[in-house]
């Protein structure tokens, strides 16, 4: 993982992401914020930390520059188990840090509410917002979502009616991030990093759709839906600029991770394995964004056929 400190007019936000970057208020082109911060990613899952570096831990000071614009940042490398530390909620209420199998169960919902919701939101009056997903809102605007989410508060709907829809999408991006297991589960994980690897597009197609079946029902409904719910997003990528590329990086490292076994197992060259992560990762949620729609319907009907363990 890499840790990043920027300095610059574009204040970073919280929400723990590496790096977020809002619009500056001032006067500048169009969408400034919003490509910069692309450079800026792409510039950090791009960069390779040499390995004098990652031994050291020193930081590393890069300069991106754009309309007028300067944004200063240093990055070093953390290992994966001190900064993506996921730790289980021992609280029986609430929906952050809960596992999607209670707060389903509990809601007797196919789909967490707080899903539903915050895409509906979206859907309604954000999905043309340039860089939806991309830019974040006010932190402490997200706090005060999750606050509500956490609480069931009676004023939900009419507090999200009001909010930012960058809050709200920052909202559903810290739920995903904070489940104690990600939304594609640690068993699969060294799965799912196999069959993105395949060659043959038959054997990639068989493998990636048994890996589906073999999630458990609230995580493989909750995906479809946000898969499905993406989709809609980037139909409007001639408005809001985010493509399916764009949105599987965003969304591919939060809903995919190792667990922190696997990544301890694994950690012999840090930056190229995190390097290597998160780019397999994007890859995977764009492999099942670009598939035609997958029904779970059929996904289950079609388990009869598959019965090898994963």
């Amino acid at each position: 993982m890499t840790d990043v400190l920027p300095q610059s007019d574009c204040s970073p936000k919280a929400g723990g992401e590496p790096l977020e970057l809002e619009d500056s208020r001032s006067k500048r082109p169009p969408n400034t914020g919003a490509r910069l911060w692309g450079r800026v990613r792409n510039r950090l899952l791009r960069h390779k930390l040499d390995p004098q570096t990652v031994e050291t831990k020193n930081w590393h000071t890069d300069v991106i520059e754009m309309n007028g614009i300067k944004v200063e940042f240093s990055m070093k490398f953390t290992s994966r188990d001190m900064s993506l530390k996921r730790t289980p909620s021992k609280k029986q209420t609430g929906v952050f840090g809960v596992k999607i199998s209670v707060v389903t169960k509990r809601e007797r919902s196919k789909v967490p509410y707080i899903v539903r919701q915050c895409v509906e939101e979206v859907e309604k009056r954000g999905i043309e917002e340039v860089g939806i997903y991309r830019i974040s809102g006010v932190a402490t605007d997200i706090q005060a979502l999750k606050a509500v989410f956490d609480a069931n508060n009676k004023d939900i709907l009419l507090m999200l009616s009001d909010m930012d829809i960058n809050a709200i999408a920052g909202t559903l991006k810290l739920y995903f991030r904070e489940l104690p297991e990600p939304l594609l589960t640690d068993r699969l994980y060294p799965a799912f990093m196999e069959g993105i690897a395949l060659s043959d597009p038959a054997a990639k197609e068989n493998c990636m759709m048994h890996l589906l079946r073999s999630l458990p029902d609230p995580n493989l409904i909750t995906f479809l839906f946000l898969l499905e719910h993406l989709k809609r997003v980037a139909d409007k990528e001639p408005v809001n600029k985010m493509s399916l590329h764009n949105l599987a990086t965003v969304f591919g490292p939060t809903l995919l991770r190792p667990s922190e076994v696997e990544s301890k197992a694994h950690l012999t060259s840090a930056a190229d394995i995190w390097s290597h992560d998160v780019m397999a990762q994007v890859q995977v949620l764009l492999y099942y964004l670009q598939h035609p729609p997958i029904s779970f319907a059929e996904l289950k009907r079609n388990t009869l056929y598959f019965s090898t363990d994963v």
